[in-house]
C-alpha cells in the first residue's frame, strides 16, 4: 500500500497537464486507436463483414457519443446539444465520410461478380444484401424519431421507444453472428475476453476525455468554442473515430465494411443516444432537428439507391454528398 501511495504521490504533480485541451485531444485519440485496433483482431475471432460494421464497430465508434450523453445528462437543459451531436455525426458520416471514400474511389464499388469465383461472388452478393437491411435500419430509427419529435419534445415513453428498437436491432445482429458460427462449426475465442478488457479501458479513457472536454468549453470564454454550440463541436470530434475506420477499411479494400461503419454508427446515435438522454430528462428539440433529419434520409436514400442498383457509391454521388454536407454545416454552424 506504501508503494502505491509513493507512486501515486509522485505523479500527482503531473495530473493537471492531463487535463489541458491538448492532452485531452491525445487521450481521446488515443483510447479510439486502441479500441480499433482490437476491433480489427475481433474479426478474425467470429466477427466479420458487415456484421463486424453494424454490430461491434458501432459501439467502438459510437462509445464517444454515449459518453457525451452521460456527461450532458448532468443538467436538463442539454437535450438540445444531445440532438446537434448526434445529428452532425449521423450527417457527416453519411455525407462527407462516405462521400470522400467514394470520391477518392475506396467506396466506389463493391467486388465485380463476374470476374471472381463463386464463392466470392456469393460472399458479394450476401454483403450487398447486408448493406440494404442496413440501410433499411436507418430510416426505420430516423423515421421514428420524427415521428416521436413530431410535437418537439422527447419524453420517457419516446426514449424507451427509441431504446428498445436499439436492442432489438442488436438481438437480431447477436442471432446472425451465432448462426454463422454453427454453420462453420466455430466457438468464440477465449481471448475475446482481454480484447474486451483492452477495449473497457479505452472507454474510460474517452470518458475521461469527454468530460473533462465539456467542463474546459463550458468555462472558457473563447469565442470559437461556445458552449452554445457544444454539441455541433462534440459531434464534428467524434465522428473522427469513424473516419479511422473508414480509411483503414478501405485500403483494405473492403467497401463493405466501410459502408456499414459509417451507417451502423448512427444506430449508436440514432436511436441510443437519443433515447437515453430522453430517458433520463425530455428534450426539447433544437432548430437543427428538422433539417438533420430530412438530410439522413435523403442520404440514406441516395446510398441505398446506389448499392441496391448499382452495387457502388459512384464518384459523382459524392460529389452531390460533399456538397450536401457544405450547405448543412453553412447553414448550422455558420450562419
Amino acid at each position: 500500500m506504501s508503494i502505491l501511495t509513493s507512486i501515486v504521490n509522485y505523479y500527482a504533480p503531473l495530473l493537471p497537464y492531463l487535463k489541458h485541451p491538448l492532452a485531452l485531444l491525445a487521450i481521446f485519440a488515443l483510447a479510439n486507436a486502441l479500441m480499433i485496433w482490437r476491433l480489427h483482431v475481433m474479426e478474425s475471432k467470429g466477427f466479420e463483414g458487415t456484421v463486424l460494421g453494424t454490430l461491434i464497430m458501432p459501439y467502438c465508434s459510437g462509445f464517444a457519443n454515449l459518453m457525451f450523453v452521460l456527461v450532458m445528462s448532468k443538467s436538463d437543459s442539454n437535450g438540445g446539444a444531445v440532438i446537434d451531436n448526434s445529428l452532425v455525426n449521423n450527417v457527416t458520416n453519411l455525407t462527407l465520410i462516405l462521400g470522400l471514400t467514394a470520391l477518392f474511389g475506396a467506396a466506389t464499388a463493391l467486388p465485380k461478380e463476374k470476374t471472381r469465383q463463386k464463392a466470392q461472388a456469393e460472399f458479394a452478393r450476401i454483403n450487398r444484401l447486408n448493406l440494404v437491411f442496413t440501410l433499411v435500419a436507418l430510416f426505420l430509427f430516423t423515421g421514428t424519431l420524427w415521428a416521436l419529435g413530431n410535437d418537439g419534445e422527447l419524453n420517457f415513453y419516446d426514449g424507451l421507444i427509441l431504446i428498445g428498437l436499439f436492442v432489438f436491432w442488436q438481438i437480431l445482429h447477436v442471432i446472425e453472428v451465432l448462426k454463422d458460427n454453427i454453420r462453420k462449426s466455430r466457438t468464440l475465442h477465449w481471448s475475446l475476453l482481454l480484447d474486451l478488457a483492452l477495449i473497457a479501458i479505452s472507454a474510460y479513457g474517452i470518458y475521461y476525455a469527454v468530460d473533462h472536454l465539456v467542463d474546459w468549453i463550458s468555462i472558457s470564454r473563447n469565442p470559437l468554442f461556445s458552449f452554445a454550440k457544444i454539441g455541433w463541436f462534440s459531434g464534428l470530434l467524434m465522428v473522427l473515430p469513424n473516419a479511422f475506420i473508414a480509411m483503414y477499411y478501405a485500403h483494405k479494400a473492403r467497401p463493405d465494411i466501410v459502408v456499414s461503419s459509417q451507417v451502423g454508427d448512427g444506430h449508436i446515435c440514432i436511436p441510443m443516444c437519443i433515447g437515453l438522454y430522453a430517458v433520463i430528462h425530455p428534450i426539447q428539440l433544437p432548430a437543427s432537428f428538422q433539417m438533420g433529419s430530412y438530410l439522413i434520409l435523403g442520404a440514406g436514400a441516395v446510398h441505398l439507391l446506389a448499392i441496391g442498383i448499382l452495387g457502388r457509391i459512384p464518384r459523382v454521388v459524392g460529389v452531390a454528398l460533399i456538397s450536401a454536407y457544405g450547405y448543412f454545416m453553412y447553414t448550422g454552424l455558420i450562419q
